[in-house]
């Protein structure tokens, strides 16, 4: 008898009140700031900045994007930003193919080595686990 395994659960333990960890630490930290400002800075002041911290807090404890939650597509948004990247189209399979550059460095020094040898490169054809990534990507 087959059972299906349920895929993709995402459940953090509920640790101060109705709050995960995270979520008390971004609420937290943006509570004790307000209640810093609200002794330094003049009640107007502090009315305008404490409402985008507290606001940015929830969002952050609170908001997910495509269920991801707001802080890791943060991270990720800047790591893709940040990161150098070359998109190159593979037409053997019909998609793209992303190599950092030091890959592509890599190949291209052996290539030059491999040439001035008088050795003909061999192309390798894909794994059958490169081939059903693509399948499950595609479709």
């Amino acid at each position: 008898m087959e059972f299906t395994v349920p895929q993709f659960i995402e459940k953090e333990a509920k640790i101060v009140g109705p709050f995960t960890f995270k979520q008390f630490i971004f609420i937290g930290i943006a509570s004790g700031l307000s209640i810093f400002m609200y002794f330094v800075f003049p009640f107007f002041l502090f009315i305008i900045l404490a409402i985008p911290l507290i606001g940015a807090a929830f969002a952050l404890a609170f908001m997910k994007v495509s269920r991801t939650s707001l802080p890791v597509f943060v991270a990720n948004f800047f790591t893709f930003f940040f990161k150098p990247k070359i998109y190159l189209w593979d037409k053997k399979t019909g998609s793209p193919k992303f190599l950092k550059k030091e890959k592509i460095m890599a190949q291209d020094l052996t290539k030059e080595k491999n040439k001035e040898e008088g050795i003909k490169l061999k192309v390798s054809r894909g794994s059958r686990l490169d081939e059903l990534f693509t399948k499950l990507e595609t479709k």
